[in-house]
């Protein structure tokens, strides 16, 4: 077996090859990330994609289904935002998708707040706010821009939430540009929570984890579907270890950060700035 561990700038995250007599032991084929960062996706393609998977992403009961344990993450972002945040009145919903991590933060902290929704993809914010529009008084505002370039106030927000979205990041610089600037939206006080798909430092924990994962989408959707996930996070993707996250909010500035769960290839966390 031949593995590659994470995340040099240019390189893809991670790369698994079996090789050798124990070959045929594995449950599933490995996964290989054969895609270097410059040919990963572009936003406009990552766009066009989310376009037109609208549905998939509009059940606030299971998630994500690709996501395992997406309905426990979404809950549990949800419950530390509001035990972490003394006031949540301006929220920022970073990749919203069709808006179920604002729905449920709504739900939880059980008062209306305004909220800034953001995501490349025009339907999944049209889909967003509607839904968002049905449970919350609280102003409204859609932006359809890419999180790095878009321009949002600083020292505003009260919660940012961001699912599913940060594994598009690519280089160092890129990953710390974002954290600084998630840092700097949120007022003293407000906290942020990340669930995403992650990788690993240790290349034989990626490849445990990573049979872990065949195995789940196996058991939803079949081997068809468990290759056509592995596909688009090839082609898509470059996600980094939670330790490399949880280390690169405390560099930025977060006094405090919690890992709140992981399962396989996932994990749900995030940070309050106190000053």
């Amino acid at each position: 077996m031949q593995c590659t561990g994470a995340a040099k700038s240019g390189v893809s995250t991670w790369t698994i090859t079996r090789r050798g007599p124990d070959d045929c032991e594995s449950l599933f084929p490995a996964f290989t990330m054969t895609t270097p960062l410059a040919g990963k996706s572009t936003t406009d393609e990552i766009r066009s994609r989310f376009d037109s998977d609208v549905e998939r992403f509009s059940s606030l009961k299971t998630g994500q289904m690709a996501t395992i344990d997406a309905p426990l993450a979404m809950t549990l972002i949800s419950e530390a935002a509001v035990s972490c945040t003394k006031k949540i009145r301006r929220v920022l919903d970073v990749g919203c998708g069709a808006g179920n991590n604002t729905l449920r933060l709504r739900q939880t902290a059980g008062h209306d707040f305004d909220v800034d929704l953001l995501d490349l993809s025009g339907p999944m914010l049209a889909r967003a706010a509607d839904r968002v529009r049905k449970v919350n008084s609280g102003s409204i505002h859609t932006v359809q821009e890419d999180f790095r370039s878009a321009d949002l106030p600083e020292s505003n927000y009260d919660v940012i939430v961001a699912a599913a979205v940060l594994h598009h990041l690519r280089d160092d610089s890129d990953w710390s540009h974002a954290f600084h600037k998630l840092h700097r939206l949120l007022a003293p006080g407000g906290s942020v929570w990340i669930t995403d798909l992650v990788s690993h430092e240790q290349p034989a924990i990626q490849e445990m984890m990573w049979d872990r994962y065949g195995q789940y989408l196996t058991s939803i959707g079949g081997a068809d579907y468990r290759d056509k996930v592995f596909a688009y996070i090839d082609r898509e993707d470059s996600p980094r270890p939670v330790t490399y996250q949880l280390n690169l909010l405390r560099s930025v500035g977060f006094e405090t950060v919690d890992l709140l769960h992981k399962n396989s290839c996932f994990a749900a966390f995030g940070a309050v700035k106190h000053r």
